[in-house]
Protein backbone atom coordinates (compact mmCIF):
# COMPACT_ATOMS: atom_id res chain seq x y z
CA UNK A 1 0.00 0.00 0.00
CA UNK A 2 1.75 3.12 -1.36
CA UNK A 3 -0.45 6.67 0.52
CA UNK A 4 0.29 10.16 -0.22
CA UNK A 5 -1.24 12.68 2.61
CA UNK A 6 -1.08 15.80 1.01
CA UNK A 7 -2.78 19.28 1.72
CA UNK A 8 -5.45 21.46 -0.63
CA UNK A 9 -5.46 24.61 0.17
CA UNK A 10 -2.35 26.78 1.47
CA UNK A 11 -0.57 24.26 4.02
CA UNK A 12 -1.46 24.53 7.82
CA UNK A 13 -4.22 22.33 6.82
CA UNK A 14 -3.52 19.46 10.05
CA UNK A 15 -1.23 17.20 7.64
CA UNK A 16 1.06 16.28 10.52
CA UNK A 17 -1.41 15.37 12.79
CA UNK A 18 -3.17 13.12 10.44
CA UNK A 19 0.22 11.37 9.34
CA UNK A 20 0.70 11.16 13.19
CA UNK A 21 -2.52 9.00 13.63
CA UNK A 22 -1.88 6.98 10.33
CA UNK A 23 2.15 6.49 11.15
CA UNK A 24 1.66 3.25 13.23
CA UNK A 25 -0.39 1.59 10.68
CA UNK A 26 2.43 2.33 8.14
CA UNK A 27 6.00 0.80 8.30
CA UNK A 28 7.64 3.55 6.66
CA UNK A 29 6.85 7.71 6.39
CA UNK A 30 8.50 9.72 3.76
CA UNK A 31 8.99 13.52 3.78
CA UNK A 32 9.36 14.25 -0.26
CA UNK A 33 9.66 17.55 -0.93
CA UNK A 34 10.44 21.13 0.78
CA UNK A 35 12.45 22.42 3.82
CA UNK A 36 12.18 23.88 7.35
CA UNK A 37 9.86 26.27 5.55
CA UNK A 38 6.80 25.02 7.34
CA UNK A 39 6.02 23.00 10.45
CA UNK A 40 3.85 20.40 11.67
CA UNK A 41 2.15 20.75 15.11
CA UNK A 42 1.47 16.98 16.36
CA UNK A 43 -0.05 16.36 20.34
CA UNK A 44 -0.05 12.86 20.86
CA UNK A 45 0.61 10.97 24.32
CA UNK A 46 4.26 11.69 24.00
CA UNK A 47 3.72 15.32 24.35
CA UNK A 48 3.29 18.34 21.89
CA UNK A 49 5.75 18.47 19.17
CA UNK A 50 6.72 20.66 16.20
CA UNK A 51 8.56 19.41 13.15
CA UNK A 52 10.24 21.12 10.59
CA UNK A 53 12.32 18.55 8.58
CA UNK A 54 11.52 15.14 9.96
CA UNK A 55 8.38 13.14 8.98
CA UNK A 56 5.82 12.77 11.49
CA UNK A 57 6.46 9.31 11.37
CA UNK A 58 9.47 9.37 13.83
CA UNK A 59 7.49 10.02 16.59
CA UNK A 60 5.77 6.01 15.87
CA UNK A 61 8.24 3.98 17.54
CA UNK A 62 7.33 1.12 14.73
CA UNK A 63 7.89 3.11 11.78
CA UNK A 64 11.23 3.60 9.95
CA UNK A 65 11.49 7.44 8.28
CA UNK A 66 13.17 8.62 5.22
CA UNK A 67 13.99 12.11 3.64
CA UNK A 68 13.35 12.21 0.52
CA UNK A 69 15.53 13.49 -2.18
CA UNK A 70 12.93 16.03 -3.57
CA UNK A 71 13.66 17.59 0.01
CA UNK A 72 16.58 20.17 0.92
CA UNK A 73 17.82 19.98 4.05
CA UNK A 74 19.20 23.06 6.55
CA UNK A 75 21.79 20.73 8.25
CA UNK A 76 21.91 22.76 11.18
CA UNK A 77 18.15 23.19 12.10
CA UNK A 78 17.98 19.33 11.22
CA UNK A 79 20.91 18.61 13.99
CA UNK A 80 19.05 20.88 16.84
CA UNK A 81 15.40 19.37 15.73
CA UNK A 82 16.98 15.97 16.28
CA UNK A 83 18.74 17.22 19.69
CA UNK A 84 14.82 18.13 20.82
CA UNK A 85 13.14 15.15 20.06
CA UNK A 86 15.83 13.16 21.48
CA UNK A 87 16.27 15.48 24.80
CA UNK A 88 12.03 14.60 25.09
CA UNK A 89 13.17 10.44 25.00
CA UNK A 90 12.37 10.16 21.09
CA UNK A 91 14.78 7.36 19.96
CA UNK A 92 16.48 8.87 17.06
CA UNK A 93 18.59 6.52 14.73
CA UNK A 94 19.99 5.31 11.34
CA UNK A 95 17.36 2.24 11.31
CA UNK A 96 14.56 4.50 11.82
CA UNK A 97 15.75 8.16 10.20
CA UNK A 98 17.41 7.69 6.60
CA UNK A 99 18.56 10.61 4.65
CA UNK A 100 18.66 10.17 0.58
CA UNK A 101 21.84 11.22 -0.49
CA UNK A 102 20.73 12.56 -3.34
CA UNK A 103 18.61 15.71 -0.85
CA UNK A 104 20.43 18.99 -1.42
CA UNK A 105 21.94 20.75 1.69
CA UNK A 106 20.33 24.27 2.68
CA UNK A 107 23.15 26.26 3.12
CA UNK A 108 23.96 29.50 5.44
CA UNK A 109 24.28 31.87 1.99
CA UNK A 110 20.95 30.19 1.22
CA UNK A 111 18.87 32.00 4.10
CA UNK A 112 21.09 35.04 3.69
CA UNK A 113 19.96 35.48 -0.23
CA UNK A 114 16.58 34.90 0.94
CA UNK A 115 16.66 37.53 3.50
CA UNK A 116 19.06 40.02 1.42
CA UNK A 117 16.01 39.44 -1.35
CA UNK A 118 12.88 39.95 0.80
CA UNK A 119 14.82 43.33 2.45
CA UNK A 120 15.43 44.46 -1.10
CA UNK A 121 12.11 43.89 -2.34
CA UNK A 122 10.29 45.79 1.01
CA UNK A 123 6.94 46.34 0.30
CA UNK A 124 6.92 44.23 -2.67
CA UNK A 125 8.17 41.11 -0.68
CA UNK A 126 7.18 37.46 -1.75
CA UNK A 127 6.40 36.52 2.69
CA UNK A 128 9.65 34.61 2.34
CA UNK A 129 10.16 32.24 5.48
CA UNK A 130 13.67 33.48 4.75
CA UNK A 131 14.84 29.89 5.72
CA UNK A 132 16.66 29.68 2.13
CA UNK A 133 14.56 27.75 -0.03
CA UNK A 134 13.70 29.23 -3.54
CA UNK A 135 17.52 30.27 -3.35
CA UNK A 136 18.08 26.28 -2.74
CA UNK A 137 15.99 25.32 -5.48
CA UNK A 138 17.58 27.72 -7.71
CA UNK A 139 20.65 26.23 -7.01
CA UNK A 140 19.39 22.58 -7.21
CA UNK A 141 18.55 23.56 -10.56
CA UNK A 142 21.80 25.07 -12.10
CA UNK A 143 23.67 22.32 -10.61
CA UNK A 144 25.58 24.25 -7.92
CA UNK A 145 24.30 22.79 -5.28
CA UNK A 146 25.56 20.45 -2.40
CA UNK A 147 23.92 16.94 -1.56
CA UNK A 148 23.66 15.41 1.60
CA UNK A 149 25.81 12.90 -0.39
CA UNK A 150 28.86 14.98 -0.79
CA UNK A 151 29.35 14.50 3.27
CA UNK A 152 30.70 11.12 3.06
CA UNK A 153 33.40 12.16 0.57
CA UNK A 154 35.31 15.47 2.82
CA UNK A 155 38.22 16.32 0.62
CA UNK A 156 36.20 16.10 -2.47
CA UNK A 157 33.62 18.45 -1.05
CA UNK A 158 35.99 20.85 -0.35
CA UNK A 159 37.04 21.21 -3.98
CA UNK A 160 33.28 21.65 -4.81
CA UNK A 161 32.25 24.26 -2.54
CA UNK A 162 35.34 26.75 -2.83
CA UNK A 163 33.98 27.63 -7.20
CA UNK A 164 30.52 27.98 -5.98
CA UNK A 165 31.49 30.43 -2.91
CA UNK A 166 33.55 32.20 -5.41
CA UNK A 167 30.05 31.92 -7.98
CA UNK A 168 27.84 33.05 -5.14
CA UNK A 169 30.27 36.21 -3.94
CA UNK A 170 29.75 37.63 -7.69
CA UNK A 171 25.99 38.28 -6.27
CA UNK A 172 26.08 38.59 -2.39
CA UNK A 173 29.36 40.85 -2.48
CA UNK A 174 29.11 42.51 -5.76
CA UNK A 175 25.25 42.73 -5.70
CA UNK A 176 24.12 43.14 -2.60
CA UNK A 177 27.36 45.23 -1.29
CA UNK A 178 27.35 42.42 1.65
CA UNK A 179 30.45 41.42 3.47
CA UNK A 180 32.15 38.03 1.22
CA UNK A 181 31.37 34.90 2.08
CA UNK A 182 34.19 32.48 3.48
CA UNK A 183 34.93 28.84 1.38
CA UNK A 184 36.68 27.72 4.60
CA UNK A 185 33.75 28.88 6.95
CA UNK A 186 31.00 27.13 4.75
CA UNK A 187 33.02 23.87 5.10
CA UNK A 188 33.69 24.10 8.62
CA UNK A 189 30.03 24.64 8.76
CA UNK A 190 29.29 21.41 6.86
CA UNK A 191 31.67 19.61 8.89
CA UNK A 192 30.18 20.62 12.22
CA UNK A 193 26.12 19.93 11.48
CA UNK A 194 26.58 16.87 8.86
CA UNK A 195 29.21 14.83 10.71
CA UNK A 196 26.52 13.63 13.24
CA UNK A 197 23.87 12.92 10.40
CA UNK A 198 26.57 10.66 8.04
CA UNK A 199 25.25 7.51 9.32
CA UNK A 200 21.70 8.20 8.30
CA UNK A 201 22.81 9.06 4.85
CA UNK A 202 22.36 6.21 1.71
CA UNK A 203 20.84 5.39 -1.10
CA UNK A 204 16.93 5.61 -0.43
CA UNK A 205 16.39 4.35 -3.62
CA UNK A 206 17.46 1.07 -3.40
CA UNK A 207 16.49 0.75 0.31
CA UNK A 208 12.49 1.78 -0.67
CA UNK A 209 12.09 -0.67 -3.60
CA UNK A 210 13.27 -3.48 -1.20
CA UNK A 211 11.05 -2.79 1.20
CA UNK A 212 8.30 -2.57 -1.25
CA UNK A 213 9.35 -5.39 -3.15
CA UNK A 214 8.74 -6.88 0.58
CA UNK A 215 5.01 -5.48 0.82
CA UNK A 216 5.77 -3.05 3.31
CA UNK A 217 3.26 -0.19 3.81
CA UNK A 218 4.75 3.25 2.37
CA UNK A 219 3.42 6.52 3.72
CA UNK A 220 4.22 9.70 1.48
CA UNK A 221 4.27 12.80 3.70
CA UNK A 222 3.51 16.08 1.73
CA UNK A 223 4.83 19.90 2.97
CA UNK A 224 2.36 23.01 2.37
CA UNK A 225 -0.22 22.58 -0.18
CA UNK A 226 -1.81 22.19 -3.65
CA UNK A 227 -1.67 26.39 -3.80
CA UNK A 228 1.44 26.58 -2.91
CA UNK A 229 3.20 24.02 -5.78
CA UNK A 230 5.27 25.55 -7.99
CA UNK A 231 3.76 24.92 -10.98
CA UNK A 232 -0.24 24.99 -9.89
CA UNK A 233 -0.21 26.89 -7.13
CA UNK A 234 -0.76 31.07 -6.90
CA UNK A 235 2.35 31.60 -8.34
CA UNK A 236 4.27 33.72 -7.43
CA UNK A 237 3.45 33.11 -4.05
CA UNK A 238 4.14 29.73 -4.00
CA UNK A 239 6.60 27.37 -2.24
CA UNK A 240 9.30 26.49 -4.60
CA UNK A 241 9.01 22.16 -4.83
CA UNK A 242 6.29 20.65 -5.84
CA UNK A 243 3.47 19.61 -3.33
CA UNK A 244 1.09 17.97 -5.21
CA UNK A 245 0.73 14.34 -4.59
CA UNK A 246 1.80 12.95 -8.02
CA UNK A 247 5.49 14.11 -6.91
CA UNK A 248 5.53 12.42 -4.15
CA UNK A 249 6.98 8.82 -5.43
CA UNK A 250 9.76 11.16 -7.38
CA UNK A 251 10.80 13.26 -4.57
CA UNK A 252 10.91 10.27 -2.35
CA UNK A 253 13.20 8.63 -4.85
CA UNK A 254 11.23 5.86 -6.50
CA UNK A 255 9.60 6.92 -9.84
CA UNK A 256 8.58 3.83 -10.58
CA UNK A 257 6.35 3.47 -8.18
CA UNK A 258 2.87 4.52 -8.03
CA UNK A 259 0.13 5.73 -5.67
CA UNK A 260 -2.57 3.35 -4.02
CA UNK A 261 -3.96 6.33 -2.14
CA UNK A 262 -4.48 10.03 -1.76
CA UNK A 263 -5.73 11.18 1.33
CA UNK A 264 -6.11 14.91 0.75
CA UNK A 265 -6.04 17.08 3.98
CA UNK A 266 -8.66 19.94 4.23
CA UNK A 267 -9.01 22.24 6.85
CA UNK A 268 -12.60 23.29 7.99
CA UNK A 269 -11.95 27.22 7.36
CA UNK A 270 -9.39 28.45 5.98
CA UNK A 271 -6.00 29.89 6.32
CA UNK A 272 -2.99 31.11 4.97
CA UNK A 273 0.84 32.47 6.27
CA UNK A 274 2.43 34.51 3.86
CA UNK A 275 1.63 36.83 0.87
CA UNK A 276 -0.26 36.70 -2.00
CA UNK A 277 -4.15 36.22 -3.08
CA UNK A 278 -6.49 35.23 -0.30
CA UNK A 279 -10.01 35.79 -1.63
CA UNK A 280 -11.68 34.40 1.14
CA UNK A 281 -10.28 36.21 4.21
CA UNK A 282 -11.75 37.67 6.73
CA UNK A 283 -10.69 40.98 8.82
CA UNK A 284 -11.33 42.86 11.91
CA UNK A 285 -13.43 41.05 14.52
CA UNK A 286 -14.55 38.54 12.70
CA UNK A 287 -10.90 37.43 11.53
CA UNK A 288 -9.36 37.70 15.21
CA UNK A 289 -12.05 35.51 16.26
CA UNK A 290 -11.35 32.61 13.87
CA UNK A 291 -7.58 33.03 14.23
CA UNK A 292 -7.67 33.00 18.18
CA UNK A 293 -10.11 29.98 18.56
CA UNK A 294 -8.39 27.90 15.87
CA UNK A 295 -4.67 29.35 17.56
CA UNK A 296 -3.69 30.15 13.67
CA UNK A 297 0.08 31.04 14.22
CA UNK A 298 3.06 29.55 12.05
CA UNK A 299 4.67 26.29 13.26
CA UNK A 300 7.77 27.40 11.79
CA UNK A 301 7.38 31.52 11.95
CA UNK A 302 4.99 32.01 14.53
CA UNK A 303 3.36 34.07 12.32
CA UNK A 304 -0.68 35.21 12.60
CA UNK A 305 -2.23 33.22 9.73
CA UNK A 306 -4.87 35.16 7.66
CA UNK A 307 -8.31 33.06 7.94
CA UNK A 308 -11.40 33.07 6.40
CA UNK A 309 -14.45 30.72 6.04
CA UNK A 310 -14.11 27.34 3.72
CA UNK A 311 -13.39 28.38 0.50
CA UNK A 312 -15.26 26.17 -1.93
CA UNK A 313 -13.74 27.48 -4.85
CA UNK A 314 -10.18 27.11 -3.89
CA UNK A 315 -10.60 23.73 -1.86
CA UNK A 316 -12.48 21.79 -4.89
CA UNK A 317 -9.52 23.09 -7.00
CA UNK A 318 -7.21 21.86 -4.87
CA UNK A 319 -9.04 18.37 -4.42
CA UNK A 320 -8.89 18.57 -7.95
CA UNK A 321 -4.89 18.51 -8.88
CA UNK A 322 -3.92 16.54 -5.73
CA UNK A 323 -6.20 14.00 -7.00
CA UNK A 324 -7.66 13.31 -3.41
CA UNK A 325 -9.65 9.79 -2.99
CA UNK A 326 -10.31 10.67 0.27
CA UNK A 327 -10.84 13.84 2.29
CA UNK A 328 -9.68 14.24 6.27
CA UNK A 329 -11.66 17.85 7.51
CA UNK A 330 -9.59 18.82 10.34
CA UNK A 331 -10.32 21.35 13.22
CA UNK A 332 -14.26 20.71 12.85
CA UNK A 333 -14.87 21.59 16.98
CA UNK A 334 -12.83 24.92 15.83
CA UNK A 335 -16.36 26.16 14.43
CA UNK A 336 -18.25 25.06 17.57
CA UNK A 337 -18.75 28.52 18.76
CA UNK A 338 -20.56 29.59 15.42
CA UNK A 339 -24.64 30.02 15.44
CA UNK A 340 -24.02 30.76 11.54
CA UNK A 341 -20.68 29.74 9.67
CA UNK A 342 -19.31 31.55 6.72
CA UNK A 343 -18.66 30.08 3.56
CA UNK A 344 -17.11 31.58 0.56
CA UNK A 345 -18.92 29.74 -2.20
CA UNK A 346 -18.16 31.18 -5.46
CA UNK A 347 -15.72 34.26 -6.61
CA UNK A 348 -16.42 37.74 -8.12
CA UNK A 349 -14.39 38.97 -11.24
CA UNK A 350 -15.25 41.94 -13.23
CA UNK A 351 -18.92 41.85 -11.78
CA UNK A 352 -19.19 38.16 -13.10
CA UNK A 353 -19.51 35.13 -10.75
CA UNK A 354 -17.07 32.64 -11.41
CA UNK A 355 -16.48 29.07 -9.68
CA UNK A 356 -13.67 27.25 -11.30
CA UNK A 357 -10.47 28.76 -9.33
CA UNK A 358 -8.39 31.53 -11.59
CA UNK A 359 -4.65 32.15 -11.71
CA UNK A 360 -2.67 35.25 -11.85
CA UNK A 361 -4.47 39.01 -12.13
CA UNK A 362 -8.05 37.59 -12.10
CA UNK A 363 -7.38 35.81 -8.64
CA UNK A 364 -5.81 38.98 -7.69
CA UNK A 365 -8.72 40.46 -8.44
CA UNK A 366 -11.35 37.98 -7.02
CA UNK A 367 -13.95 38.83 -4.48
CA UNK A 368 -15.72 36.05 -1.93
CA UNK A 369 -19.35 35.67 -2.61
CA UNK A 370 -20.23 34.44 1.05
CA UNK A 371 -22.65 32.37 2.02
CA UNK A 372 -23.95 31.67 6.25
CA UNK A 373 -25.14 27.93 6.78
CA UNK A 374 -26.02 26.59 10.21
CA UNK A 375 -23.65 25.89 12.89
CA UNK A 376 -24.37 23.83 16.14
CA UNK A 377 -22.86 25.77 18.35
CA UNK A 378 -22.07 23.44 21.17
CA UNK A 379 -18.51 21.52 21.87
CA UNK A 380 -18.05 18.42 19.07
CA UNK A 381 -14.58 17.91 20.79
CA UNK A 382 -15.55 14.45 23.07
CA UNK A 383 -17.59 13.02 20.04
CA UNK A 384 -15.80 9.84 18.81
CA UNK A 385 -18.51 8.33 16.49
CA UNK A 386 -20.60 9.67 13.48
CA UNK A 387 -23.84 9.39 15.65
CA UNK A 388 -22.23 11.33 18.37
CA UNK A 389 -22.21 14.29 15.99
CA UNK A 390 -25.46 16.76 16.07
CA UNK A 391 -27.35 16.90 12.62
CA UNK A 392 -25.99 19.97 11.92
CA UNK A 393 -22.92 19.20 11.96
CA UNK A 394 -23.16 16.22 9.49
CA UNK A 395 -25.09 18.59 7.54
CA UNK A 396 -21.58 21.13 7.20
CA UNK A 397 -19.74 17.76 6.63
CA UNK A 398 -22.22 16.64 4.06
CA UNK A 399 -22.11 19.64 2.27
CA UNK A 400 -18.50 20.07 2.05
CA UNK A 401 -18.19 16.57 0.59
CA UNK A 402 -20.69 17.45 -1.88
CA UNK A 403 -18.98 20.43 -3.03
CA UNK A 404 -15.69 18.78 -2.94
CA UNK A 405 -17.16 15.10 -4.90
CA UNK A 406 -14.74 13.19 -2.77
CA UNK A 407 -15.74 11.30 0.07
CA UNK A 408 -14.59 13.30 4.08
CA UNK A 409 -13.10 9.71 5.72
CA UNK A 410 -11.91 11.42 8.15
CA UNK A 411 -12.51 14.34 10.81
CA UNK A 412 -10.92 15.48 13.31
CA UNK A 413 -12.74 17.02 16.73
CA UNK A 414 -9.53 18.02 18.90
CA UNK A 415 -5.54 18.25 18.75
CA UNK A 416 -5.02 15.28 20.48
CA UNK A 417 -4.01 11.79 18.43
CA UNK A 418 -7.56 10.09 19.45
CA UNK A 419 -9.77 12.99 18.95
CA UNK A 420 -11.15 12.15 15.56
CA UNK A 421 -14.32 10.77 13.43
CA UNK A 422 -13.82 7.69 10.92
CA UNK A 423 -16.87 7.90 8.93
CA UNK A 424 -16.72 5.28 6.99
Amino acid sequence: MLTAIVGINWGDEGKGRMVDLFASEYDIVIRYQGGNNAGHTVINNRGKFILNLLPSGILSETTANVMGNGMVIDIQHLTEEIKRLTDKGIKITPENLKISDKAVICMPYHKLLDCLEEDRLGDAKFGSTRRGIAPVYSDKYMKKAIRMGDLLNPEELKKKLAPIVEWKNLTVRDGYKHEALSADEMYDWLMTYGEHLIPHICDTTVYLNRMNAEGKKIMFEAQLGALRDIDFGIYPYTSSSSTIAAYAPIGAGVPNLKLDETVGIIKAYSSCVGEGPFTCELFGEEGDKLREAGGEYGAATGRPRRVGGFDVVASRYGTLVQGATVLALTKLDILSGYEKIPVCTAYEVDGEIVHDFPIGVKLAKAKPVYEFVDGWNCDISKCRKKEELPEKALKYIQYIEKQMNCPIQYVSVGAEREAYIKMF
